[in-house]
């Protein structure tokens, strides 16, 4: 129990830190202080990580099916969402700096060649000079027609006639700040603010209405603002960019989900399966997770692509549900329309025991199906077909059974096995197990994900042989979780056995 506690905490504790990264780059540094994009970004990143605890734990706790497939799309899309924007954004923390520096370099530039402007007849004082108040800067001189106006920014001012009143009112005290009237009296084209500032400063210095100040802070000047505006430029352009790349991978892996599983083809040459049962097709199918997301329509798909497929036995290898018989039993009612020669053969996954496994088995049974709970069955075609339960199942006394299923057969035909996860490969070894037919990886579902499963499976997808054991994992024909899948397509796979007797 303590050992759970700490897993968990530690997992609220990175998905925490995730999320808050997540919101400091796509919302806090593309976004100004008090505006509603700000406010919307910060509840959302709030609202969103308890969607998809609800989709998580909404299934286990027994909530209405309506309540989870309410939370189902938003919760589990936004995990998907969530783990591309942020291998996005960490690949766009190396693109950032070179960015700036590519900005930096182009203003540099532009100042280089604003520079010899800046030195022209006229801008240096080779015309008349023009006449300075306090301090010596100087004053332009009154429009025509207001003789007598006052100018000035120094210690005191001017009158359009050169004169210097130093003791007029309308001159600013030494050490104040920019006047608030124009050279005609009257009000100032650029006001200050409440605190003396001008909008221009205001805005370098990270004011309300203008995206968080650079770490340091910058002077109220020309230079902070721009650095500023830069610094705005590059983390929208990155966070932009990260945020088509998270959204444009989600959307085509939700499309290949929701599009249903494509048939591949597998030969598998078996040394003792008889020259009568060569080209012999067995339609493997697994993890198909109907549930609040993936329903009827997606059960429909797939019983249309293997009876097209014309096998002569169908192989349902766990995984089918992600849910109750009372909220799902329509969703599978189908599978009673699959067709094959020999049948349609059933063995339960681990989210059968998270889902009522000894009703589901009755369920499928009476939609046609064969559940194989540790049992064997003599194909005609010269071969045995055995089935075990998943391991998931030892925590109600049940699980896969080897003696029960293989230890009285006859070494000399062909077994092929069902089985949920690959990992009792070495068990069908042991039983000498000709071919052994999974699913469980999903392939990873969602790469990087693939390099996760290859440490918890013997083998992730594909055919691989373990002494004289073969064995052939399915990546699935649905999904768990997001109804999402990068690098790991689902499929449906036709298994074609070949003999290499003569």
């Amino acid at each position: 129990m303590l050992v759970f506690l700490l897993v968990l905490i530690v997992v609220l504790a990175l998905l925490g830190g995730v999320h808050w990264y997540v919101w400091r780059r796509l919302v806090r540094d593309v976004t100004v202080r008090g505006s509603l994009a700000r406010r919307l970004g910060t509840a959302a990143a709030f609202v969103l990580p308890l969607l998809s605890l609800a989709a998580l734990v909404s299934s286990r706790a027994g909530a209405p099916f309506v309540l989870q497939q309410a939370v189902a799309w938003p919760g589990f899309l936004w995990l998907a969402l969530l783990l591309y924007l942020t291998l996005a954004l960490v690949v766009g923390e190396a693109v950032r700096p070179l960015l700036r520096r590519a900005l930096d370099r182009r203003a540099a530039s532009a100042e280089a060649a604003a520079g010899p402007a800046a030195e022209a007849p006229g801008a240096t004082g080779s015309g008349p000079a023009a006449p300075s108040g306090g301090g010596g800067k100087p004053v332009s001189p009154a429009p025509p027609g207001r003789r007598g106006a006052v100018s000035g920014t120094g210690a005191g001012a001017v009158t359009a006639d050169g004169n210097l009143l130093t003791d007029h009112p309308d001159a600013p005290s030494a050490g104040g700040g920019a006047s608030a009237r124009g050279t005609s009296g009257g009000p100032s084209s650029e006001s200050a603010d409440a605190d003396g500032r001008s909008p221009a400063a205001a805005d370098a210095s990270g004011g309300p209405g203008t995206p968080d100040a650079p770490a340091g802070g910058t002077a109220e000047s020309p230079a902070g603002a721009t650095a500023v505006s830069r610094r705005l430029f590059v983390s929208r352009v990155v966070g932009g960019a990260a945020a088509a790349a998270a959204v444009g991978t989600v959307g085509l892996g939700t499309y290949g989900v929701l599009r249903g599983p494509r048939v591949k083809r597998v030969v598998v040459p078996l040394a003792k399966l008889p020259r009568a049962a060569h080209g012999y097709r067995i339609a493997v199918v697994s993890d198909i997770h109907l549930g609040p997301i993936l329903g009827r329509a997606h059960t429909e798909r797939i019983v249309a692509s293997i009876n097209a497929a014309q096998p002569d036995l169908v192989a349902v290898v766990g995984d089918l549900v992600d849910g109750t018989v009372e909220n799902l039993g329509p969703a599978a009612e189908p599978l009673a329309r699959l067709t094959a020669r020999h049948g349609s053969f059933f063995v339960t996954g681990n989210h059968e025991y998270f889902s009522g496994a000894d009703a589901w088995v009755d369920h499928v049974r009476e939609l046609g199906l064969h559940p194989l709970r540790n049992e064997r069955v003599e194909i005609a075609a010269g071969f045995d077909l055995a089935g075990v339960d998943d391991v998931a199942g030892e925590s109600e006394g049940q699980g896969p059974d080897f003696g029960r299923a293989l230890g009285d057969r006859d070494r000399a035909r062909a077994a092929v096995l069902l089985a949920h996860q690959p990992i009792v490969i070495h068990d069908a070894v042991r039983h000498g197990v000709d071919l052994q037919l999974s699913g469980h990886t999903h392939g990873g579902q969602l790469w990087p994900g693939n390099h996760i499963a290859e440490l918890a499976n013997p083998t992730v997808a594909g055919l691989e042989r373990y002494g004289d054991t073969q064995l052939y994992v399915s990546r699935g024909a649905g999904a768990w979780g997001p109804p999402v899948r990068v690098g790991a397509p689902s499929d449906i796979t036709l298994v074609q056995l070949a003999s290499t007797q003569t």
